[in-house]
C-alpha cells in the first residue's frame, strides 16, 4: 500500500513541510482545493524535494477548463521531473454555480469529456497529434507552435478522478488512471457501489483493476493519550456530520439506513450549529466511517483488515505528534 501525506499549509511553510514528508518516507504529498489554490503548494514542493510524488486530491475541474488545467498539470509535471499526477473532482452544483460562477450540467458526462479533452491536448503537445477535440461541453481545435510548451521531457501526468455516485465512479474507471474515493465512503459502500461501478468503467476501456489505482482519505480517530483520542473522536464526528448534511451524499446514508439524519443535519448546517451536528453522530456511525482506536499502534492492522483488499493508496491525514510513531505507522502499512 502507498501512503500519501497531506500538504495543506500556508505557502511559507511548504518547503519545510515537504522536506519532512519526504524524510518520513511517504510515497507522495497531496494538496486539496479547500481554502487555497491546490497547485501553488505543489510548485514549491517540487522545488524543495527530490523523490516524493506530488498530486492534487482534489482540484476542482469545473472551476476551470481543460486547456487551463492541461497547462498547469503539464508545467508541474515537467518541472517536478515527472512526479506530478492530477486529481480532479467535480464539487457539487451550488459551489460550481454560486462560488465559481461556472456552468453545471450532467456532471459525469462533463467529467468524462474533460479528461478526454486533457488527453487530446497532451497528445498534441507531446506526440504532435492534431488538436481536434469536439465534444458536447468542450471544443479544442486550435494550437499553434507559439502556444505549444517547449519542455517535453516527461510523459503526460496521470489523471485520477474523484467520485461518490456510481456514474462518476464509472467515468473514473473508463477515463482515469485512478479513482479517489470520498472521505464519506464506508467499507460497505465501496464494496457494493464503488468497486462494481469502477469495474464497469474499466471494462469499457478494456483495462483490468491491476492497471488502476484506488485511493481514499480514510478517516482515523486516534491519539497519543486518552485526552487526545477523545478530542479526535469529537472532531471526526463533526466532520462526518458535515458530510452527512450534504444532499449529494444521501445515497451513502441510504445504504446504511441513516437517510433520515440528513434533513436535520442540513438544517443545522444552515444555522451554523456545528457542535449540535456532531452530537447527532452516534458511535455506530463513527465506527462505520472511521478507523477508531485509542492506541495508534492499532491503526495499521485495523486499516488493513477493513480496507487492505480495497484500496492501493491511503490519503493520510493522521499527524501523530511523535515522529517515531508516525514513521512506524507508515512502515506498517507500506509493508502490506
Amino acid at each position: 500500500m502507498k501512503i500519501n501525506a497531506i500538504l495543506i499549509a500556508d505557502l511559507a511553510s511548504v518547503p519545510s513541510k515537504i522536506r519532512e514528508i519526504e524524510s518520513l518516507g511517504y510515497d507522495a504529498a497531496f494538496s486539496a482545493e479547500i481554502s487555497n489554490d491546490p497547485f501553488f503548494p505543489l510548485l514549491l514542493a517540487a522545488e524543495h524535494s527530490e523523490r516524493v510524488g506530488l498530486t492534487t486530491a482534489i482540484s476542482v475541474a469545473f472551476a476551470r477548463n481543460p486547456m487551463t488545467v492541461a497547462s498547469l498539470a503539464h508545467d508541474l509535471n515537467q518541472y517536478s521531473g515527472g512526479r506530478f499526477s492530477l486529481g480532479l473532482g467535480s464539487q457539487i452544483q451550488p459551489h460550481i454555480t454560486k462560488r465559481f460562477s461556472m456552468p453545471w450540467s450532467k456532471p459525469a458526462a462533463r467529467m468524462r469529456e474533460f479528461v478526454l479533452a486533457l488527453r487530446a491536448i497532451w497528445d498534441c503537445w507531446l506526440e504532435g497529434a492534431e488538436l481536434d477535440f469536439r465534444g458536447e461541453f468542450y471544443h479544442h481545435t486550435l494550437m499553434t507552435p507559439m502556444f505549444t510548451p517547449a519542455q517535453r521531457d516527461f510523459p503526460a501526468p496521470q489523471v485520477r478522478v474523484a467520485g461518490v455516485g456510481p456514474l462518476m465512479t464509472e467515468v473514473a474507471g473508463e477515463t482515469g488512471d485512478g479513482f479517489i474515493a470520498h472521505g464519506f465512503t464506508s467499507e460497505k459502500y465501496m464494496r457494493e457501489v464503488s468497486l462494481p461501478a469502477l469495474e464497469r468503467g474499466l471494462a469499457k476501456a478494456g483495462r483490468s483493476r491491476s492497471d488502476f489505482d484506488v485511493s481514499a482519505p480514510i478517516i482515523v480517530a486516534s491519539g497519543m493519550d486518552t485526552e487526545a483520542f477523545e478530542m479526535s473522536r469529537q472532531v471526526v464526528k463533526m466532520q462526518l456530520a458535515f458530510y452527512a448534511s450534504t444532499p449529494a451524499y444521501k445515497p451513502v446514508l441510504e445504504l446504511h439506513g441513516w437517510e433520515d439524519l440528513l434533513p436535520t443535519l442540513n438544517r443545522l448546517s444552515k444555522q451554523g450549529e456545528w457542535q449540535k451536528m456532531g452530537e447527532l453522530i452516534s458511535d455506530e456511525i463513527l465506527e462505520t466511517f472511521a478507523i477508531v482506536c485509542e492506541d495508534p499502534g492499532q491503526i495499521a492492522p485495523r486499516f488493513a483488515q477493513r480496507y487492505g483488499d480495497l484500496i492501493d493508496t491511503w490519503q493520510c491525514t493522521v499527524d501523530l505528534p511523535d515522529r517515531e510513531a508516525q514513521s512506524q505507522l507508515l512502515r506498517s502499512l507500506q509493508r502490506r
